[in-house]
């Protein structure tokens, strides 16, 4: 098997070493292509107005000036001679669950694998802040993601689908299992803090606020909070089925 590797923080990532350990626990032939600086919230998105510039690391090792989506499909498209049998996108530092998925640059990988025609999956591990620093115990990923590949390796999954895993943030012998989740609700509480740089001209930072969410059974935050590693089948298709016929009814084409 053939396994690709990408991710959001950049090629020297420690979650990207982590996720390359977990790789060869499934296969010698691993690759990987990943930014070259850290790429976190930009989302599926494509460099169209700037070249792409890559260098080889090492031995099926290349780092891309560009998003996680560029990484995918020059790995795909250039890098590599035959198209990889699995796309696997992290290891991210932090969760990407409820509304996350959205802006993470992780999900984009698996999003774009997936658009590929691979079978993708997307991987993060929670921490908190301890003293003013993360602290992330990527030993859960490490410990638990093997087995749990290994498993969903053999699931039939639908044309435009990927899966997104999720480690809590606790010690491995804590993980109490594994969930088959749905996409919760987080709100996304962004704050603009304004500066001024040396000339006095205004300049402008985002930053995230207290976030609350919805905490019902059976989603993806409400796994986490509860040790257990949270598997959410994501798909493509984005067309809100149940408002079609309200949408036709407004526009006279019932």
């Amino acid at each position: 098997m053939r396994i690709l590797l990408t991710n959001d923080d950049g090629i020297h990532a420690e979650g990207l070493a982590a996720l390359e350990r977990i790789a060869r626990t499934l296969s010698d032939d691993v690759w990987v292509v990943a930014p070259e600086t850290d790429q976190s919230g930009l989302a599926h998105s494509l460099s169209l107005s700037e070249p792409l510039r890559m260098r080889k690391v090492s031995e099926k090792h290349y780092a891309l000036r560009g998003t996680p989506t560029d990484c995918v499909i020059m790995a795909i498209r250039q890098v590599m001679d035959i198209k990889p049998d699995l796309v696997l996108s992290g290891v991210n530092s932090g969760s990407n669950v409820a509304d996350d998925v959205t802006y993470s640059g992780t999900i984009a990988g698996a999003i774009e694998g997936t658009l590929q025609g691979v079978r993708s999956f997307a991987l993060s591990q929670a921490y908190l802040y301890e003293n003013g620093s993360r602290v992330v115990p990527w030993d859960v990923a490490e410990t638990h993601a093997p087995a749990l590949l290994n498993k969903l390796m053999t699931v039939d999954l639908p044309d435009g689908t990927f899966l997104n895993l999720n480690f809590p943030n606790c010690r491995p012998e804590e993980v109490d299992g594994a969930e088959v989740t749905a996409q919760g609700n987080l709100a996304f509480n962004v704050q603009v803090e304004e500066r001024a740089d040396g000339r006095g001209f205004p300049y402008y930072w985002l930053r995230f606020g207290e976030r609350n969410g919805i905490f019902r059974p059976g989603t993806d935050i409400q796994a986490l909070k509860q040790n257990r590693i949270s598997v959410t089948p994501l798909k493509l298709d984005l067309t809100d089925y149940s408002a079609q016929d309200r949408v036709a009814r407004a526009l006279g084409m019932e």
